[in-house]
């Protein structure tokens, strides 16, 4: 018997359920899950095997974080090669030759002019160090008055008490006391546009409230409005057309940075390898984590416009530190060697492109599923896609049993609320999409 099904009986005498007592999940409604395990034992290219030994799909790239699949020999080799060869260094005053090698890299994936990359290890420490590079920016440009940021409603930024001040996510905030001066715009969701496959025609105007924070705060108060391209955790709202491109014109206008939140949407989840390039609009500031290192290693990044970066470095006096910020673990040897080997398999097997190709496929196939009594809304953009379905019992209580009830079926999917999520790996073929809807279907066939 594995030590992962023990676990889940109960080991030594305990009942069952004790043996994970000590382990505090997060995200996760701990009482239930214990009562009732399900875990993961071992993963192989799009399959999971749970602590039974049955398999199961993941539908969700687990948390977005895994498109070139599990068990990628090429990440597992270099990240034990560099562990032999250099197991850590710090960043702080020195460096190892791996950081560099991997911001070239990015430099090159990133839209032109995007080219400055400061590492952190989480999508969450991304978006608080973004904060604080806008910040320094304005501080730099003698605007040290520019405090405020501007977010949006339903938007998730990660749970650093930075991103659960830009959160509009309201669960994510209660009980924590935000930092002041962040301000909300509505959320991209219209009743309208339900069913929308891809970009929404109408919807622009909703911009249009950055230039009501401007007027109502004024743009010498606001440092940055953040945005993710497509608000994936709160169940895939993809922008109508020609909003992001408003919101770029407003922060122009008004000097304001623009911060895509990449998280998510970042390395090719779009079909290309930042959102930014979908949709054709250039930020100042781009945060990635997650598929950075298909997952392998906890790392994260911000990257910034040269202006940004050099502007900040003007600023100090020669010989000084620039910015006095960054991690223990920033540009960590073994996060650098996984991200490198990633980008290769990306490149080499033509992931982003692939992940392109695939994703008509993937839509028309999730968009099948509309005619299911249970299901309100589908939204999806690239290998991204949403669906909600009928609340029942009280938010989010029909979306957690339908994922209870996806996962014994064989199909792993992430939930928030009462929206399904799907993100599959850029490996999936057509029979993979079928097999996943098939699972979908039938479980959720079975709600009225």
């Amino acid at each position: 018997m594995s030590v992962v099904s023990e676990l889940a009986r109960g080991g030594a005498g305990e009942p069952a359920g004790e043996s994970l007592a000590h382990h505090w999940m997060p995200f996760t409604a701990n009482r239930d899950f214990k009562a009732d395990p399900r875990l993961f034992s071992r993963a192989e290219g799009i399959w999971f095997e749970d602590q039974h030994g049955r398999r199961v799909m993941d539908g969700c790239s687990t948390l977005f974080t895994t498109p070139a699949g599990h068990g990628r020999r090429k990440i597992a080799d270099a990240v034990h090669a560099q562990l032999l060869e250099l197991d850590y260094a710090s960043s702080f005053g020195r460096g190892h030759e791996k950081s560099f090698t991997l911001a070239r890299r990015l430099a090159g994936l990133l839209p032109e002019g995007i080219d400055r990359v400061f590492f952190v290890n989480s999508g969450s420490e991304a978006v608080d160090t973004a904060m604080k590079i806008c910040l320094a920016y304005h501080a730099a440009r003698r605007e040290p008055q520019r405090r405020m940021f501007v977010s949006r409603e339903r938007a998730y930024h990660g749970v650093n008490m930075g991103g659960v001040s830009l959160s509009g996510m309201v669960r994510n905030r209660l009980g924590f006391v935000p930092i002041p001066g962040v301000v909300h715009m509505r959320h991209t969701w219209q009743a309208e546009a339900r069913f929308t496959r891809g970009v929404p025609e109408h919807g622009a105007e909703l911009a249009d409230d950055l230039q009501r924070m401007v007027e109502n705060y004024g743009a010498e108060s606001i440092a940055a409005c953040f945005v993710e391209p497509i608000a994936g955790s709160t169940g895939v709202l993809v922008p109508p057309r020609g909003y992001l491109e408003r919101l770029r014109e407003i922060c122009t206008r008004h000097a304001i940075l623009l911060v895509f939140d990449e998280v998510i949407t970042g390395f090719g989840r779009t079909g290309k390898a930042f959102g930014a390039a979908s949709f054709g609009v250039l930020p100042d500031v781009i945060t990635m984590a997650k598929a950075l290192t298909n997952g392998v290693q906890p790392m994260g990044a911000v990257a910034v416009k040269r202006e940004v970066h050099d502007t900040i470095m003007a600023a100090a006096p020669e010989g000084a530190t620039e910015f006095f910020h960054g991690y223990t673990f920033s540009a960590h040897p073994a996060a650098c060697a996984a991200a490198l080997a990633a980008l290769d398999i990306y490149e080499e097997e033509h992931l982003f492109e692939r992940a392109a190709q695939m994703s008509a496929y993937f839509l028309d196939a999730v968009h099948g599923l509309r005619d299911l009594p249970v299901v309100t809304d589908i939204r999806g953009y690239g290998m991204l896609a949403g669906i909600d379905v009928v609340p029942a019992g009280g938010p989010g209580v029909r979306g957690n049993e339908a994922q209870k009830r996806l996962f014994d079926a064989g199909l792993h999917v992430k939930t928030t609320g009462d929206a399904l999520i799907l993100a599959p790996a850029f490996t999936f073929a057509g029979g993979d999409v079928d097999h996943m809807t098939a699972i979908l279907r039938e479980v959720l066939g079975t709600y009225r």
